[in-house]
């Protein structure tokens, strides 16, 4: 059975840093993208960023980008989302999720369709 196991989340002030980690467990990590996703109070789900299966590629959210960054440690068989410039507006349960495909780009990463599991998620609170 594949589970995914979030970690890191918490309550930061606006401006600060969080690391979010996920780590993953019956299934071959190494061989699949993997993406990170973000549900905020009222709103639908929203792709944040995906890393493909060599960590060697991201792809991000334009509301995101230039502050968020993931990367993965295959040996460890985890992933990690470094959150900086942390801004209310991000306050969210993030989720990881496991991709279907080895690679992705563009719309592929963002589409919910592209991953099969879900972690449970963490809540990231930004206050201001």
């Amino acid at each position: 059975q594949v589970q995914l196991v979030e970690s890191g989340g918490g309550l930061v002030q606006s401006g600060g840093s969080l690391r979010l980690s996920c780590a993953v467990s019956g299934r071959t990590f190494s061989s699949y993208a993997m993406g990170w996703f973000r549900q905020a109070p009222g709103k639908e789900r929203e792709f944040v960023g995906a890393i493909n299966w060599s960590g060697y590629r991201a792809y991000y959210a334009d509301s995101i980008k230039g502050r968020f960054t993931t990367s993965r440690d295959n040996a460890k068989n985890t992933v990690y989302l470094q959150m900086n410039s942390l801004k209310p507006e991000d306050t969210a349960v993030y989720y990881c999720a496991h991709g279907r495909i080895q690679y992705c780009s563009g719309y592929r990463c963002a589409n919910e369709g592209s991953y099969d599991y879900w972690g449970q998620g963490t809540q990231v609170t930004v206050s201001s």
